[in-house]
């Protein structure tokens, strides 16, 4: 289960995060791998899209405090 996250603004060194529905903002200490940070936020990785600083990233992706990242939900339509 996921501490209670930090609202904007944190003056730490942190990853930003955006998180979609419910629209809302959070920070994580970093680095950490994005699996990492989906754990922590109590997110199933095969749920979402991960997007630092405009590209796509894999699980296994290392994130630095410094990036922004935002977080998806995977959409199907047919």
């Amino acid at each position: 289960m996921v501490e209670s996250p930090r609202s904007f603004p944190y003056h730490g060194r942190a990853m930003k995060i955006r998180l979609h529905h419910p629209a809302r903002e959070t920070v994580v200490a970093g680095p950490k791998k994005v699996w990492q940070v989906l754990h922590e936020l109590d997110i199933v990785p095969e749920t979402v899209l991960v997007i630092r600083n405009d590209e796509l990233v894999a699980e296994d992706d290392m994130m630095n405090d410094t990036d922004t990242v935002e977080i998806r939900p995977v959409i199907s339509g047919g």
